[in-house]
C-alpha cells in the first residue's frame, strides 16, 4: 500500500507541474501538440537551419510538433494552414493526426521496407534534389537498464547519420535527441566524422530533470 500510495504522489506531482508547464500553456496557445515544439523552435532559431523551400524529414514524428512547427516555417505567412513553400516527410511508427502539407508514413525506421517506400516518397516530392534537413525526435522504449537503453538510443542515432549521410545536400543539416550518459562521447564523434559542425544544446523547454541533449550536425564531410 504504501508503495501505491506514494507513486499516486508522484502521478499527481508529475500532472501538477505539467498543468502548470508554461511550455505546456505555451502549446495549448499556439496550438502544438506538444511542448516539444519549443525543442526544435529554438535549435531552428539558434542555428537558422530551416527555410521556405526546404524539403525537410521529420523521423519520430508523432503526436507531430515538430512537423507542425517546420510546417509554419515553410509557410510565407508563417500560418498553421494554406500555402507551404517547402516539403515535409514525416515518419513514426505510431499513427500521427493528419496535418495539411505533411505527407505522413507509418512504420518501422529500422525497417528496410519503410525506407523503401521513404525513399519512393523522397523520390516524388524532391524530383532528384536532396534533403535540406533532417530531425530526429525518435527514442526507443527505455527498459531501466542503462546498458541496453543506450545501444538503443545509439541504434536510432546511427541509423539517423546513415539515413542524412545519403540523403543530405551537401550543405544540409541534421538534428537528433540523444542522452547524457554511456555512448554518448561515441556519438559525438559519429557526428565529427560526418559533420564539419556539430555543436550540442540542451533547449530551455528541456526539463531540468531530463538528461536528453540534442546534437546538430551542419554541412556534410566530403568522403
Amino acid at each position: 500500500m504504501k508503495i501505491k500510495t506514494k507513486s499516486k504522489k508522484v502521478n499527481k506531482a508529475w500532472l501538477n507541474d505539467h498543468v502548470y508547464d508554461p511550455y505546456v500553456q505555451a502549446a495549448q496557445k499556439d496550438g502544438y501538440r506538444a511542448r516539444a515544439a519549443y525543442k526544435l523552435k529554438e535549435i531552428d532559431e539558434t542555428f537558422k537551419l530551416i527555410k521556405p523551400g526546404h524539403l525537410v524529414v521529420d523521423l519520430g514524428s508523432t503526436p507531430g510538433a515538430w512537423s507542425q512547427y517546420v510546417r509554419r516555417r515553410l509557410s510565407p505567412d508563417g500560418a498553421a494552414t494554406g500555402t507551404l513553400n517547402g516539403h515535409i516527410v514525416a515518419l513514426d511508427l505510431l499513427p500521427m493526426t493528419p496535418i495539411e502539407g505533411v505527407h505522413f508514413i507509418q512504420g518501422d525506421f529500422r525497417e528496410d521496407t519503410v525506407l523503401h517506400e521513404l525513399q519512393a516518397v523522397l523520390d516524388r516530392v524532391q524530383a532528384g534534389r536532396k534533403v535540406d534537413v533532417v530531425v530526429s525526435d525518435m527514442a526507443p522504449n527505455l527498459s531501466g537498464i542503462a546498458s541496453a537503453d543506450s545501444a538503443r538510443v545509439a541504434h536510432l542515432i546511427e541509423l539517423a547519420v546513415d539515413f542524412a549521410v545519403n540523403h543530405l545536400k551537401a550543405e544540409g543539416a541534421l538534428v537528433v535527441k540523444s542522452f547524457h550518459g554511456g555512448g554518448y562521447d561515441a556519438l559525438v564523434a559519429l557526428f565529427k566524422a560526418n559533420f564539419r559542425v556539430v555543436k550540442a544544446i540542451k533547449p530551455r523547454s528541456s526539463r531540468d530533470k531530463s538528461s536528453e541533449t540534442f546534437l546538430v550536425g551542419m554541412g556534410l564531410k566530403v568522403t
